[in-house]
């Protein structure tokens, strides 16, 4: 019989040295040898990386300054970590970088976990289960926690100065506030940029929506590095042309179709629905501005009109905000009708949020749906189909604007 062969680097008198003294159910337990060895292992490594820093990327004069203390999250407890510094700050760690706060490992597994809409008591089964593992709910919360700084700098981070669209949406969600659980509005911005690929620019949790909120929002947008915004794209929020208006006077607004027809069909039963909507293509898809308002004129005086009277005065409601889109071509139109990313990002927010049944925050409701974003957006690399036809126009259309990207 073979003799197996032991592809172990780390042989029986080290492992004898380490174990000696020590309370073989405490290795792996908070503040353990595993976690010594981790911080130890950290901390070398990040000194090695250092010392090649300064002998090999032409940092003659550079030299060591010390050091600062950072704490991250493993997948037993927190570590507070010694991380070297230089004395001309150009050192930019690998193992564990900037900004982040979670030590490489299960923490990636837990986070990932979080992201699918997985709660902490599901989460915990799931690692005990498959691996043997058992995690606290403290730990798993203190693990997907320091996502927060990620938050903090993703929504402070520099914007381009032009964003030909940007969609504005709302999803509402239940958060515990003051011991009462509210039905609170969570927005999210979606910006097109010149090239066509998207971008989601922020998210904001506020109670009630208003011309001071929207003009707090447009204003950091603003301070961020926007600079123009040619088409805004909203669902009638309140407040909202005034405040885009005051920041970036040259925006247009305008209704998104979808959302209004939907709306619309709020008031409808359901066995008329099919024939309303029908009813309302002619006059979203009239040529122009004059063809639209006879359109819906005559649905007004019409059958479904007659019988459900607030559909007309809805949109009687919003027509200065939807007549903007027939000024535009059909490519433009097909762009700004409404677009699959901000729905996909909706839907996909939803079911994450609908296993919660409510946060205790607001920080960990924007923590869940900032994870959703990030894991949803990664493979956001190719614009629209539709968006180079829609280029061309915008070209001609705001000729100077883009010019200026």
């Amino acid at each position: 019989m073979a003799r197996r062969t032991n592809n172990n680097t780390i042989s029986d008198s080290i492992l004898d040295q380490l174990l000696a003294g020590n309370d073989p159910q405490a290795l792996f337990s908070k503040d353990g040898l595993v976690d010594q060895l981790k911080k130890r292992l950290a901390e070398r490594a990040l000194n090695a990386e250092l010392d090649h820093h300064l002998e090999h990327e032409d940092e003659a004069g550079n030299h060591r300054n010390g050091y600062s203390r950072k704490t991250v999250a493993t997948d037993t407890s927190k570590l507070e970590i010694e991380v070297p510094r230089d004395r001309r700050s150009t050192f930019e760690p690998q193992l564990i970088a900037k900004y982040q706060r979670r030590f490489p490992g299960f923490d990636e597994k837990i986070v990932s976990m979080y992201a699918r809409g997985m709660t902490t008591r599901e989460i915990q089964g799931h690692l005990r289960e498959i691996y043997g593992f058992d995690a606290s709910p403290d730990l798993i919360s203190t693990i997907t926690d320091a996502v927060l700084e990620e938050v903090a700098e993703w929504q402070n981070r520099p914007l381009d100065a032009l964003y030909p669209l940007v969609f504005f949406d709302a999803i509402r969600v239940k958060i515990r506030d003051s011991g009462i659980v509210r039905n609170k509005a969570v927005y999210l911005a979606l910006g097109v940029r010149p090239d066509g690929t998207k971008d989601v620019l922020g998210l904001w949790i506020e109670q009630s929506e208003g011309a001071k909120f929207w003009l707090k929002i447009m204003n950091e947008l603003k301070n961020r590095g926007v600079e123009d915004v040619l088409i805004v794209v909203t669902d009638g929020l309140k407040g909202f042309p005034e405040a885009i208006t005051a920041v970036f006077p040259q925006a247009l607004i305008q209704t998104c179709i979808v959302h209004l027809i939907r709306n619309s069909l709020d008031f409808v039963s359901y066995k008329d629905r099919k024939s309303v909507a029908a009813a309302l293509k002619a006059v979203y898809r009239a040529e122009s501005v004059e063809a639209a308002e006879q359109a819906l004129s005559e649905f007004e005086t019409g059958l479904w009109g007659c019988k459900y009277q607030a559909i007309g005065h809805t949109w009687r409601r919003h027509w200065s905000e939807v007549i903007p889109f027939f000024a535009f071509p059909h490519e433009v139109r097909r762009i700004i009708y409404t677009t699959n990313a901000i729905e996909a990002l909706n839907s996909t927010v939803r079911r994450a949020v609908r296993t919660r049944g409510h946060f205790p925050s607001d920080e960990a409701a924007t923590k869940l749906i900032y994870l959703v974003l990030h894991r949803l957006t990664k493979d956001w690399k190719m614009p629209a189909r539709e968006w180079y036809a829609a280029r061309a126009q915008f070209a001609v259309l705001f000729a100077d604007r883009m010019k200026a990207a």
